[in-house]
Formats: structure tokens, sequence, C-alpha cells
């Protein structure tokens, strides 16, 4: 849409002393004619657009200027705001809202009573985990390789990364680097370092995201059916969703769903006590047998 490229133009010249033409067309897929367009649209507008020809010339916006709010609306203003509130939620500071202060100027003020969106992505942890996400984000923005202690299910260990970006996924936040140990990228929880410590400078690899996709991330390798206790009805509905289950004559529910490792289907059975019955893979119900039978000699 015209507008939004406008907007993402106008962004562009915010953070870029100055640019061409040729590049915003390719930046935008459009063509140099539709740019130039936009500038004049831009400069009607009333945002002092400054174009100048020769070798070193370009677009540049007049130093100072911040944008007039009229370009959105409060509704868009609004998501914005709670966007960059959630990034504050972590960090513990107001900087993303008072960024959004110096571009919209009184922005903040005119949202503030509007409190129908509240993300808050700090965890439990928020003391000992902000300090963390600071100082990976320093290194990442400076290039700068992270030492730390890492402690994961199949043990403790030392690692030394080159870190590319910062990830909140799976209600958690994680980094995704490069790790020196095993000459590859790796996600890290940051929830599992500590003592980060910030060492020599790297030189940036080709890096891509990882593949989010649930089949990557977590293999289907175990299909599992087992028989849950109906006020366990909650759990399932919240952790599968109401498709992951039907109700038996007896108002039992028979849970169906794909796991990717022995110890989680364990765990997970064990986690609702006399509440769930493992049917399938029947050769784990052992497993589960030995699980409480090791918890039962704990309390002899």
């Amino acid at each position: 849409m015209k507008v939004d490229r406008m907007i993402g133009i106008l962004s562009i010249l915010l953070q870029q002393e100055k640019v061409t033409a040729p590049y915003l067309a390719e930046k935008f897929e459009v063509s140099r004619r539709t740019i130039n367009r936009d500038i004049e649209s831009l400069c009607m507008a009333g945002i002092p657009i400054v174009t100048t020809s020769g070798k070193n010339g370009g677009i540049s916006i007049m130093e100072g200027y911040t944008i007039d709010r009229a370009l959105l609306s409060k509704s868009d203003l609004q998501a914005i705001i709670a966007g960059l509130r959630s990034l504050d939620s972590v960090s513990g500071t107001k900087r993303y809202t008072q960024l959004m202060e110096k571009l919209w100027a009184g922005a903040s003020n005119m949202l503030a009573g509007d409190t129908h969106i509240l993300i808050d992505l700090s965890l439990w942890q928020k003391d000992t985990l902000s300090p963390k996400i600071e100082l990976l984000h320093r290194a990442i923005l400076t290039s700068h390789k992270v030492s730390f202690s890492y402690f994961a299910p199949n043990g403790e260990s030392e690692r030394t990364i080159e870190p590319y970006d910062l990830i909140f996924r799976w209600a958690g936040w994680y980094v995704w680097s490069w790790c020196e140990q095993r000459k590859d990228f790796r996600l890290f929880k940051l929830g599992r370092m500590t003592d980060l410590m910030i060492g020599e400078a790297f030189e940036k690899r080709a890096a891509e995201l990882p593949d989010f996709s649930s089949d990557k991330m977590f293999p289907p390798l175990y299909q599992v059916k087992a028989k849950i206790r109906p006020e366990f009805k909650w759990r399932l509905v919240e952790e599968y969703g109401i498709e992951s289950f039907t109700v038996c004559g007896d108002g039992t529910l028979l849970f169906s769903g794909q796991f990717t490792d022995k110890k989680n289907i364990v765990g997970w059975i064990a986690s609702f006590g006399d509440g769930a019955e493992l049917l399938e893979p029947s050769e784990l119900r052992s497993d589960v047998l030995t699980y409480a039978e090791r918890i039962r000699k704990k309390y002899l």
C-alpha cells in the first residue's frame, strides 16, 4: 500500500543521513518514478525533504524533524506503543517508549490511558534475565563473542559463542549463535546461561535464522495415546488444544499427540500423578512404572 510504503520511506530517511531514489526503489520493489511520486506526496504533507543532484546527491530530511503523528491513526500508534512497551517489560526501562516519544512528540502521553493491550515479555527471572539480554544485545551490535556456563538436560558445559539474534519464542528467550564447541549454529536458552562475559571481536558469518517449523524443532518421533481423568481437561486444552482428545463414555479423556523423546513422555505422564495412564507406546509403560517406583522408594 502507498501509505505503508511512504511510512517506510520516512523511517529510512529518519535513520540515514541521505539515500538515493534507486536505493529506495530497490528496497520497496517499485519503480524510481513511483518513489519520486511518494517523495512529492511527503513534501505536500509538510515533511521537509531535500533532494540534491550530482555525484554526492540524494534524498534527505531536515535535521531535527519529528514525525507528525497525523500520518498514523490512533489505532496504529496504539499498536506500536504496545509493542514498544513489551520490549520495555524485558529491560525494565522506558527506552523504547522514549524512542517513540522522540519520533512522535507527545504520542505516548496521548495513548497513556489505553490499557486494553498489555504485553509483558518478562519472565519470573526478570532480575537476572534483563542483564543477560542487555549484554547479549550489546555483543550482537558490536560483534563480540560471549562466554558462559550452560546447563542442559545432558549436563553442564562451558561455551563460547558468536551471537547473532535474540529471539523470544515458546514463552522464553533464546540467542541464535555460532557455537565454537559444536562448530555450528545453535539456539541457547537464556534461562540456562550463567556467568556471561563479553570476549574478543569476531567477523560475522553469513547467518540465516533457524527453521522454527514444528517438524524441525520438535520432530514427532513418538505417537502417544493416554487415558486422562476429566479433571485434567484444562491441561490438555492449554497444552495441546481441544482437538487433542476425545471424551469416552465413562467421562475419561483419550489423548493423542506426538512427542520428541522418551523422557518427555514419561515425565509428562508422571506429572498427572495417578490421573493418567499411558496406553501407547506400550513399551514405555515399564519406564513409567520404574519412574514411579524410584519416587515411591524416596518416601519409604
